[in-house]
């Protein structure tokens, strides 16, 4: 009996599913691989891939050609013949002014107003983002409306008036002056994003802390510090790129034995004195660039998720 049952219970099963069965799947018709969609977003992607790739193509294949190659004209022709010595003079023999070491003294001068300010801009800056997040304080939201109006405010209105600053407490043309400029304006910029982080992250963590007794810098470093990784990854590539590129605050507010990368990049690839050698100003301009590039690959992938995390959200 319990065979016939199991029986009736399949038959009525198949009864039931087979008009289903008889109408052909269901659900969304899968898009074909090759569509005017898919040829119109992959054309686009790849001519900007292009229009950006091009230019860094021409520079490496002109950094290592030699100059009667280079006289030929095909800049967009491999090099018949590799050679690595305009990297070498660009590095450490290319004159700017009346010094002919190279970039390689501009680049110590970089890695010296680079470092402090990163770190001294980032560590200032997310205390204020967390203090302007989570600690509601008389007077907040005017400091804050005012850090944000510093952010937009145009680095040439300010230069004159820092100039006259930096050179009365005796610091105007070092790197110290310019590390004390770097950060400031580097901090309105990133308290904006380290707020809007830790806004994003669960209000519940920060109550339940305050709740246990922890205080205001036991929150910070205990809780909100290990699940901030993502965003300081963003503001530290954010002020490498602008520091490192920066090139007006570097030929104003430093001499020439302190000048930074870009400024002897400058006095290299316009210089008026000799042969214009076009090998070593392109391996100058990719020396210059490196830093921020091998930064921005090694930690693009946390960049990506700081950025979606809630770093630029309002």
């Amino acid at each position: 009996m319990a065979d016939v049952g199991t029986l009736n219970t399949t038959a009525a099963g198949i009864d039931a599913v087979a008009p289903k069965l008889a109408e052909g799947p269901s659900g969304p018709r899968p898009r074909p691989a090759v569509s005017a969609r898919n040829i119109m977003l992959y054309g686009t992607l790849i001519i900007a891939a292009l229009y950006y790739l091009l230019p860094l193509y021409v520079m490496v294949v002109t950094s290592l050609k030699g100059m009667p190659e280079i006289r030929l004209g095909n800049i967009f022709s491999p090099p018949v013949e590799i050679t690595f010595e305009p990297w070498v003079k660009a590095w450490a023999q290319a004159c700017t002014g009346l010094n002919c070491d190279g970039l390689s003294r501009g680049f110590w001068n970089s890695v010296r107003i680079t470092v402090p300010s990163v770190i001294i801009s980032i560590a200032i800056a997310s205390v204020n983002g967390y203090a302007l997040a989570n600690w509601r304080f008389r007077g907040s939201e005017l400091f804050f409306s005012i850090l944000i109006i510093g952010a937009f405010i145009p680095y040439q209105v300010m230069i004159y008036p820092i100039v006259i600053i930096l050179r009365e407490i005796g610091i105007y043309g070092t790197l110290s002056g310019l590390v004390i400029v770097h950060s400031i304006f580097g901090m309105p910029i990133l308290t904006l994003l380290f707020r809007n982080y830790f806004v994003s992250l669960p209000e519940e963590l920060f109550k339940a802390a305050r709740v246990d007794g922890a205080g205001f810098w036991q929150i910070f470093l205990r809780i909100m510090l290990p699940m901030s990784l993502p965003i300081f990854v963003v503001a530290m590539i954010l002020q490498v790129t602008g520091i490192w590129n920066d090139f007006l605050f570097g030929v104003v507010f430093t001499r020439p034995d302190t000048y930074p990368m870009t400024v002897q990049l400058n006095n290299i690839v316009n210089s008026v004195q000799g042969v214009k050698e076009y090998n070593v100003n392109m391996a100058a301009t990719i020396l210059t660039g490196l830093v921020p590039l091998i930064v921005y690959f090694v930690s693009g992938r946390l960049f990506v998720r700081g950025i979606a995390a809630g770093a630029v959200k309002g």
